[in-house]
């Protein structure tokens, strides 16, 4: 694990063992970055709440941490490319460049495990593809995350305030 990325007050997922989390090295530190996982947990949280903006700036300050090449590197690229595309979809009605950002998250996202960090990727896998053809099912689209789709709360708004 990098120092860097290693956030000990990140509590365990809601449930399952997603793709970087391990039980074994305790409650308090079990993610492998444990900052990946709290700027998944405020990203979800916003995109869901249709704070597209913010939702992108919480991937892409973490997406900085990583090398190329990469798991989390892929993850976090997609991400930013999801809540990019959806915000072209909703704020600007421009789905020409919605379907340019979703085809380059499919190749970040490809290969990513299906739960990494608790995010249910083939379910946004499959969102993005659909959206390909009919745009209009990003719009009310809400990201699972450990089983539940959460909504943002003042703390996540906060913590997309501090990024900037």
């Amino acid at each position: 694990m990098d120092d860097h990325t290693r956030d000990e007050s990140v509590g365990p997922p809601i449930s399952g063992t997603p793709a970087g989390w391990d039980a074994d090295r305790g409650p308090s530190n079990g993610w492998e970055h444990g900052t990946l996982r709290r700027a998944t947990i405020h990203g979800v949280r916003l995109f869901n709440s249709s704070a597209y903006h913010e939702s992108h700036d919480c991937f892409e300050a973490e997406w900085y941490n990583y090398g190329r090449g990469t798991t989390e590197s892929a993850f976090l690229h997609g991400m930013v490319q999801v809540a990019a595309g959806a915000y072209k979809h909703v704020e600007f009605e421009n789905d020409d460049g919605m379907r340019s950002l979703f085809e380059t998250a499919l190749q970040y996202l490809h290969g990513v495990p299906r739960d990494f960090y608790g995010v249910d990727l083939p379910d946004v896998r499959t969102t993005l593809t659909n959206a390909l053809r009919d745009p209009t099912v990003v719009d009310g689209w809400a990201i699972t995350l450990d089983g539940t789709r959460p909504t943002a709360r003042e703390i996540d708004y906060e913590y997309a305030a501090e990024l900037e």
